[in-house]
């Protein structure tokens, strides 16, 4: 089970009534977060999810907006008495560019561990989460974020007697792991069927539309987009500030076959994004105009509960 939750919603500045665009993931007992601008410490507060449990953060880039919120984050993790080593992954420079803001946040009780982006598309493993961040299109070097929960095949209890394994391996083998008993050796394939699907999540904001993000957005669950504007005279301006407009988000996920679209990152000249839903449903039908605070709880049976209403 993954739990997410869209934080915040807004682009350029936090308003009194939405927080700046970020993502919260929860996965067995590991939390992640995605971009925190200024605001985002409250947020999390506001939705009761802990600080302590954070081991990843990802920057998608290194505007204001974006991560200027880092060191409430850090402080008030340290606040949680974490003490376990925290993952920071973000792009070329995120080092230095989290080194100047610790000016403020200089005294922590865990280790920050960092990884640049430096190829147009990197993959790893965080805790559970399979990470993919692929290069996207904005006006400074900038990614977006697949994490998915892969599930392994169903284990096949027939092929394990067939084969003459000890009850006392099938446990390891249908966690995936390789077991040595003397001479012979029990591999997972020899027990469990084809891959099954897992759970897909994609993050993208501060982009054109591009085809790195159709081609890693494919199949997602959700897709999480900014829709920076909801006029259809405003995609010029998009262009020239290299955002994207709510319609051509829509294009995307429907491009890349996801089962829901959450569009985000507005603008703060935007006062109701619920405005434009028709318009936009027009497009992909399966479109929600996030909300802070926005969670889902998504499961391995393809199903979610959650105020967007994923079934």
């Amino acid at each position: 089970m993954l739990d997410i939750c869209l934080l915040g919603t807004g682009g350029m500045m936090p308003l009194p009534h939405r927080w700046l665009t970020s993502l919260m993931t929860r996965y067995n007992g590991s939390s992640l977060l995605i971009d925190c601008g200024e605001g985002t410490q409250i947020a999390i507060q506001k939705q009761g999810w802990s600080f302590k449990q954070i081991d990843t953060i990802c920057f998608t880039h290194f505007h204001a907006d974006h991560i200027s919120g880092l060191p409430g984050i850090l402080l008030a993790m340290a606040n949680a008495d974490r003490t376990e080593p925290v993952r920071i992954i973000g792009p070329k420079g995120v080092e230095r560019v989290v080194g100047c803001l610790r000016v403020i946040a200089q005294e922590l009780p865990f280790e920050l561990v960092f990884h640049e982006l430096k190829d147009g598309c990197e993959k790893f493993v965080e805790n559970g989460y399979n990470i993919t961040a692929f290069k996207v299109r904005h006006n400074t070097v900038c990614y977006g974020y697949s994490i998915e929960i892969p599930r392994a095949g169903k284990f096949d209890a027939d092929r394990a007697k067939a084969a003459d394994i000890p009850l006392k391996y099938w446990n390891p083998l249908q966690k995936g792991q390789t077991v040595e008993d003397g001479e012979r050796i029990y591999t997972p394939d020899m027990v469990l069927g084809p891959e099954r699907k897992g759970i897909k999540v994609t993050y993208t904001t501060d982009t054109r539309p591009v085809q790195s993000i159709t081609e890693n957005a494919t199949g997602s669950d959700i897709f999480i987009c900014e829709g920076m504007y909801g006029e259809q005279d405003k995609e010029e301006k998009a262009k020239e500030h290299k955002h994207m407009t709510m319609q051509e988000a829509a294009y995307l996920a429907a491009e890349a076959k996801v089962k829901q679209l959450w569009l985000t990152h507005f603008s703060p000249a935007t006062s109701n994004p619920k405005w434009y839903i028709k318009q936009i449903r027009a497009v992909f039908p399966e479109t929600v105009m996030g909300e802070d605070g926005m969670t889902a709880e998504l499961n391995f049976d393809d199903t979610c509960n959650e105020n967007g209403d994923l079934k």
